[in-house]
């Protein structure tokens, strides 16, 4: 775990192990793993079939982002439906059936699972922008985001500070054309988890259980750049939240 860290700090650094910056780096780790873990391989085989720079077609590209129970399944929907747009989730389909094995992994090989999902997500991205607008419920930031808490001990203070690489979008990875992060009161963020009663993962128990891994997580968010994040208040009713979305998206992107 690390405590205060500068720019290019020994802690920093730690971040950047822990998630691979670059496909080639990926699938370095996952060779090293896949012997004992098929899934890795077939998770390489994947990866592998993926052209090395990914193009965007002319629609927009635009993820959503944000904790459990902030409304992102609700809201990409209805975006996707009103823009008559495609709707994508990281991890991809075609590996988010291992998810459970990679849980189970340590932090380097479980981080180089979901950033892996990232880049077989653009090539389905890339592809489904020639058509139509792209919705997408998470992406890079959230992997990165994740790590960027986990791999950090204390408050928020204790972050890699901002301007750091660790909050850098990858050079090799397909850009969105706008970051909208859902917000909402971490009150209200409970009630809405207990109301759906779903099983917890890992990471939703600790967001639940530890309020500095969820304020870590969060402001981790805040300081994604290249794209950065525009920030929404989901705490509103269903159709305020997306009447706001629908005019962020109008604003930033050529629909």
């Amino acid at each position: 775990m690390l405590g205060r860290c500068a720019p290019g700090s020994p802690g920093s650094r730690t971040v950047v192990r822990a998630l691979p910056p670059s496909a080639s780096a990926l699938r370095q780790r996952l060779r090293q793993c896949a012997e004992r873990i098929p899934e890795a391989e077939a998770v390489l085989d994947l990866l592998e079939k993926c052209p090395e720079h990914q193009k965007k077609g002319g629609f927009p590209i635009i993820v959503f982002e944000g904790l459990d129970a902030t409304g992102k399944t609700t809201v990409t929907q209805a975006v996707s439906d009103t823009l008559n747009g495609v709707l994508l989730r990281s991890p991809p389909a075609c590996i988010s059936q291992w998810r459970t094995v990679f849980d189970d992994e340590p932090t380097p090989i479980k981080r180089a699972f979901y950033a892996a999902g990232n880049y077989i997500l653009a090539s389905e991205i890339a592809k489904a922008s020639t058509q139509a607008p792209v919705i997408i419920d998470r992406y890079w930031h959230s992997t990165a985001a994740y790590t960027i808490a986990t791999e950090t001990s204390g408050s928020v203070q204790d972050l890699p500070p901002a301007q750091d690489e660790v909050y850098q979008w990858p050079e090799d990875l397909l850009k969105p054309d706008l970051v909208l992060l859902l917000t909402v009161d971490p009150d209200e963020r409970v009630r809405r988890l207990q109301h759906r009663g779903l099983q917890k993962t890992k990471e939703e128990a600790e967001l639940e259980a530890n309020d500095l891994f969820r304020q870590r997580v969060e402001e981790s968010y805040r300081r994604m750049v290249n794209p950065a994040c525009q920030e929404v208040d989901a705490s509103p009713s269903k159709e305020e939240v997306l009447k706001t979305v629908l005019q962020l998206i109008k604003k930033h992107c050529a629909v």
